[in-house]
């Protein structure tokens, strides 16, 4: 039989989904799931993109340009400079989803064998982006105790080598819900410009900040054109994580020029996806005053539902919909196949997704899992419930 690659062997299962099979046993019982374990909001989609989508007067669906259809990034540059964010529609390169933006991103900017760094827990595909690339993901490691903020510039610079290329930063945070703040992204700034590396900012969930907090974009910062990349996506802005469409967002014309060139060789992205895509920018402020609010209830509940479990820790997010809460067992990840397996309350389980699959370093994350709060404060309740019983019988717990 031939062999796999060595690539392929190196690729990592998702640490969301591996439970799938889990929860359809468990649904097969006759229990309902609660899934906390991926950010698939319940949110409706705006009616402008399901509109435009309904009232489509194609006779044929054609390929679009590389780098999307013109109409959508010029509409989308005028939407960036809108919020602050100075760009030509020039500078856009149209994706499926952020995804491909930010492998493009990499294979733009890194060679195979060069590093990347960013901070764990991290957004668990960025380390299969890294190996479809070929590149390695370094991390410095932030803390549930300090509620996942900024690591030590010192650390950083100690993980720096003369292979580093890079920074990623997701802000709000995937998986921890953290806000990173002007003043952190200047800090990177001056490693950035020290160094002479790029900043990557995943900025998919630039709408989800809380408390009446801002969310600030490091394409604002000033003297590092050249070395920014911004990374975007629909999916969560307008619940549309279906139509895969992301952007790559540069003024480094040598990097849009070169992401171009893997653009060309995958031909175009999502057409049907654009339409709701450059529709959905005119999704009125209500929508999101209205999204914001629900968020902000449901983040609110749970902290305070998970707290009150004996031995939970969870922090409060700043922005995003997701949280990384330390719970009393030994093995979360066999804390989550066992909840699915074998433990059901009121005929009801859960699906989180543990942590140590967001961490880069080996061991971190063993008590802890991500939960993302997409569900409506009555399933949260009865999904936090089932959680708080399961730990009460659980035969790992600490």
């Amino acid at each position: 039989m031939p062999s796999i690659s060595e690539k392929g062997k190196a690729m990592p299962a998702s640490p969301i989904r591996r439970l799938v099979p889990f929860a359809e046993e468990a649904m097969k019982k006759g229990n309902k799931v609660y899934r906390l374990n991926i950010g698939q909001p319940d949110i409706q989609t705006p009616d402008v993109a399901l509109n435009a989508i309904r009232n489509i007067d194609l006779k044929v669906i054609e390929y679009s340009h590389s780098a999307g259809n013109e109409s959508y990034r010029r509409k989308l540059a005028e939407f960036y400079n809108n919020i602050g964010i100075s760009v030509d529609y020039s500078d856009i390169l149209i994706t499926t989803g952020a995804s491909e933006a930010l492998l493009f991103a990499m294979m733009s900017c890194l060679d195979p064998g060069e590093e990347i760094i960013t901070f764990e827990p991290l957004y668990a595909n960025y380390i299969g982006f890294a190996t479809s690339a070929g590149i390695k993901i370094i991390p410095v490691t932030s803390s549930i105790e300090n509620d996942f903020a900024l690591p030590p510039i010192e650390e950083i610079e100690k993980k720096i080598t003369s292979k580093t290329r890079g920074i990623i930063v997701c802000s709000p945070n995937n998986p921890t819900g953290y806000l990173y703040s002007e003043e952190e992204f200047r800090k990177l700034r001056e490693i950035v410009i020290k160094y002479d590396l790029y900043l990557f900012s995943d900025e998919a969930y630039r709408e989800f900040c809380y408390d009446g907090t801002s969310f600030f974009s490091p394409m604002k910062l000033e003297g590092i054109d050249n070395n920014l990349i911004m990374i975007d996506s629909v999916s969560k802005r307008y619940s549309e994580c279906g139509v895969r469409i992301g952007a790559l967002v540069t003024r480094n014309k040598d990097v849009i020029s070169t992401a171009l060139k893997f653009a060309q060789a995958r031909l175009s992205p999502p057409g049907l996806g654009q339409i709701a895509g450059e529709a959905s920018i005119d999704t009125p402020p209500g929508y999101f005053r209205e999204v914001n609010e629900e968020y902000t209830a449901r983040r609110d509940f749970m902290v305070e539902a998970l707290n009150k479990i004996p031995g939970v820790y969870c922090p409060k997010p700043k922005g995003a919909f997701y949280t990384v809460v330390k719970l009393p067992v030994d093995d979360a990840d066999n804390f989550a196949q066992w909840i699915l397996e074998e433990f059901e309350y009121k005929k009801q389980t859960v699906m989180v997704a543990p942590a140590s699959g967001f961490y880069v370093t080996p061991g971190l994350g063993k008590n802890e899992v991500r939960i993302a709060y997409v569900l409506n404060i009555n399933d949260l309740k009865n999904a936090i419930e089932t959680i708080a019983e399961a730990l009460k019988v659980y035969p790992g717990r600490l």
